[in-house]
């Protein structure tokens, strides 16, 4: 989507985009790049998350393949208004998290010529809508839904199932915690959770014997580098 237009640049016209999808669709990836490319046109930009988000980096938006922006943690969605106040382009990570006036802010920085980017969760682990985005989603000019790839049938997944113990709404975690699903498998995952739950650790293991080979990997590439220079 290419909407770093800075033509009339007098006549600032406003909008919402959403991106939305299940976790590791690649939405925070998405909106880093759509700011990168405003960055890249010259556009003031500023990128805002909740602050309880602190997985990666206490300041930085960081996705799961480890691309980063700097942004600045808010507790409210108000504080947008003060300081989004000399900015052309705003982006918004894990917007699922915010308060319930959010869309109302964010309609008022796109009235105000605003160019607005959030990025969130468009469904809870149970599957039911998430926060402020199905608002969003009504009032945004541009939607992008993206998808995961679901860990039991391969097909395309938009759930984000949660296999561990914790029953409460906002629950930060990564693969220790969240599977990707399709809509089947999601159905029988809530109708037989013990199953699903045994599948998600062996999936869980191997993503983490996968990362420690790309270490190794890496390591070894990093030492027979240094060997070479030093030849």
């Amino acid at each position: 989507m290419f909407l770093e237009s800075t033509s009339n640049r007098g006549k600032r016209r406003g909008w919402i985009e959403v991106i939305c999808g299940s976790m590791f669709s690649g939405k925070t990836e998405e909106l880093i790049r759509r700011m990168r490319r405003a960055q890249f046109a010259r556009q003031r930009v500023e990128i805002f998350k909740p602050v309880i988000d602190n997985r990666y980096s206490d300041y930085d938006v960081v996705s799961h393949k480890g691309s980063s922006i700097t942004s600045t943690p808010i507790h409210h969605s108000s504080q947008l208004l003060l300081l989004a106040s000399d900015v052309e382009v705003v982006g918004i990570d894990e917007a699922q998290f915010f308060d319930d006036e959010l869309p109302n802010i964010l309609t008022e920085l796109a009235n105000s010529g605003v160019r607005v980017i959030a990025a969130g969760l468009d469904l809870d682990f149970k599957g039911r809508p998430f926060g402020p985005i199905p608002h969003l989603l009504a009032i945004a000019e541009y939607v992008t839904k993206v998808h995961a790839v679901c860990v039991k049938t391969g097909n395309l997944a938009h759930y984000s199932y949660r296999f561990n113990s914790d029953d409460s709404l906002v629950a930060l975690g990564e693969t220790e915690s969240y599977i990707p699903l399709s809509r089947e498998a999601f159905n029988e995952a809530m109708a037989n959770p013990e199953e699903m739950n045994e599948e998600a650790r062996a999936w869980e293991k191997w993503q983490e014997e996968e990362r420690q080979k790309q270490e190794e990997k890496m390591q070894s590439l990093s030492s027979n580098e240094e060997k070479s220079g030093t030849e």
